[in-house]
């Protein structure tokens, strides 16, 4: 059986993060993140990492040539070979063009883009309630999980504070960016016939059903 490798698309705030565990935990895949990626890379001051962290170290933007390079590594590693979900990876059209390479090199495929579309107004909403404790950094949001007393961490009794990327005109212009370099993306996907939209609003058990769903059908296919 073809491996399930799966892509999750969504703007920040959208849930991928939930998304991915759950369908990790429920179809044994393995998350592949970004992130994760990054951070193994410098920790263990591979020669990517090390190259990293120089434009790092400058404030430049890591290129997508190192980026995809980093993702090349990982998904040659035994433990995808059944199956994985990419969460961060491609973020623009140029990476998603480099990970079609990859995989062709790795003798696999990609078997479904699974979009999580949630209105922006939601995203703003969900992004500019979190709040972080300054010194146990435990988070909290002023709607879905509040702290007792308001500003005041329930663990620690440190300040909440809202990170600068939090706040709402912030979340606006990262949605912007957002929006002009993923549409490019779902326009690739989508020509490849492998992109399923889900309602990425609403109780949590039902989206992480929806997905659940989208990945089961790709499965099966």
């Amino acid at each position: 059986m073809t491996a399930l490798n799966i892509i999750l698309l969504g703007a920040p705030g959208s849930g991928k993060g939930t998304q991915a565990e759950q369908l990790c935990k429920q179809l044994e895949l393995v998350h592949v993140s970004t992130g994760d990626i990054f951070r193994e890379n410098l920790k263990n001051k591979t020669e990517l990492g090390q190259l990293a962290q120089t434009y790092m170290n400058e404030g430049k933007l890591v290129p997508d040539d190192v980026t995809a390079n980093m993702v090349r590594d990982r998904l040659a590693k035994p433990d995808v070979q059944k199956g994985f979900v990419l969460d961060g990876f491609p973020r623009t059209l140029p990476q998603a063009e480099s990970l079609t390479d990859i995989l062709n090199k790795l003798n696999s495929q990609i078997k479904a883009v699974i979009y999580i579309k949630v209105a922006d107004e939601e995203i703003v909403s969900r992004l500019s309630g979190r709040r972080i404790c300054r010194s146990c950094q435990k988070p909290y949001h002023v709607i879905f999980s509040p702290a007792a007393k308001e500003g005041v961490c329930d663990t620690c009794g440190g300040e909440l504070y809202q990170r600068d990327d939090d706040n709402p005109t912030t979340v606006r212009a990262r949605l912007t960016t957002y929006h002009q370099q993923t549409s490019p993306l779902v326009e690739y996907y989508t020509k490849a016939g492998l992109v399923v939209e889900i309602e990425g609003q609403g109780p949590v058990a039902e989206v992480i059903d929806r997905t659940l769903t989208a990945a089961r059908q790709a499965a099966a296919k």
